[in-house]
């Protein structure tokens, strides 16, 4: 087993199998969405054709959708995966949200959050696709003030129980929408079906991963990875590399692998979220090239699906620094691709 070559092709970063945005998400289940900007180079960058375009008819027709969700953090999930994810991940993640605001000492007490809750509900209702600024202007006209980081929370929360999601895409700020009215009402929920769909598309697309590395990106405890892995039955199957154990599907990619190949991959990027342990394609004398301990997480440069440097993406060239080995001259054909997509955003 070559987990590099194995984590590429099925992550869709060599020789992707999908056309639209939407379907790279669908099918991934869930792509962080931390950077407002780049997160849409992480999707097109899994398409044959990257196109911002694209993405952005995609996001503003509601079929992606982004909200906080899995471990508190911003996701892309898609249209049919909304509910089923809010219902699945939205009371874990919100049992997150509350610890972050014990421990700045921020209290929502419930008359506060239902009278707030309803004046955005009621902006997003006017504006169909408000900002921030849209919640401050409606909380002054009623004569109240709040300062950012309290209102956050409370949008956070109307995110987490399936009241805001995105609304249009802009340039360079978020906006949000009645989740009803851009992915549609709420169906019944099925927990072992959401459960079960969640794990296929995790470990379809994240292969070769361990039960630890699901854990940690879906956010949920282990009784529940166990159970979804059990809900797949046949269709997944252990390996044992290095000592480790890894979980792989009936269906996985095998083939596509071409060496030679330059990626200039977005902070925050599944290539490297999606895992508890990173090992496999960062070398751990460098881990702290790609993210610190506090979760943030850099732009990085992969060769052969090995993380080998640093990129900047919005300036005049890619501005590559290798840490490993001097491969810029390789680099031109990969860059050129990110720029024209940039263009378009």
């Amino acid at each position: 087993m070559n987990p590099v070559s194995l984590r590429l092709l099925n992550q869709q970063l060599c020789c992707p199998q999908f056309s639209r945005p939407a379907q790279v998400v669908d099918y991934m289940g869930a792509i962080q969405a931390q950077e407002y900007r780049l997160m849409r180079w992480a999707v097109g960058m899994r398409t044959r054709k990257p196109s911002a375009g694209a993405f952005r008819k995609a996001f503003n027709g509601g079929e992606i959708v982004r909200l906080h969700l899995m471990r508190g953090t911003w996701q892309l999930v898609s249209a049919r995966d909304y509910w089923p994810m809010i219902g699945l991940c939205g009371a874990k993640a919100l049992a997150v949200t509350l610890g972050w605001m014990h421990s700045n000492k921020v209290s929502l007490p419930e008359k506060e959050v239902a009278s707030i809750r309803e004046i955005l509900v009621e902006t997003a209702q006017e504006k169909r696709s408000a900002v921030k600024e849209d919640f401050v202007t409606a909380l002054r006209e009623r004569g109240i003030t709040m300062d950012d980081h309290r209102l956050s929370y409370h949008v956070r929360m109307a995110e987490l129980e399936g009241v805001l999601c995105s609304g249009d895409l802009m340039p360079m700020k978020a906006s949000y929408a009645l989740s009803a009215r851009k992915v549609g009402p709420r169906p019944d929920f099925d927990r072992d079906e959401a459960l079960k769909t969640l794990t296929l598309k995790y470990f379809r697309s994240r292969q070769p991963a361990t039960l630890e590395d699901f854990a940690w990106w879906s956010g949920l405890g282990l009784n529940d990875c166990r159970r979804g892995i059990e809900l797949l039955g046949d269709y997944i199957h252990t390996e044992r590399w290095r000592g480790r154990e890894f979980y792989l599907t009936a269906d996985c990619r095998t083939r596509g692998f071409r060496k030679g190949n330059y990626l200039l991959i977005p902070p925050y990027d599944e290539y490297l979220i999606s895992y508890k342990s990173r090992d496999i394609v960062l070398d751990p004398d460098h881990r702290h090239r790609a993210h610190n301990n506090s979760g943030i997480f850099q732009p990085i440069v992969t060769l052969d699906g090995v993380v080998c440097g640093n990129w900047t993406p919005f300036q005049d060239a890619s501005g590559a620094n290798f840490f490993i080995g001097s491969h810029a001259t390789g680099l031109q054909e990969e860059w050129d691709r990110f720029i024209e997509y940039r263009k378009q955003m």
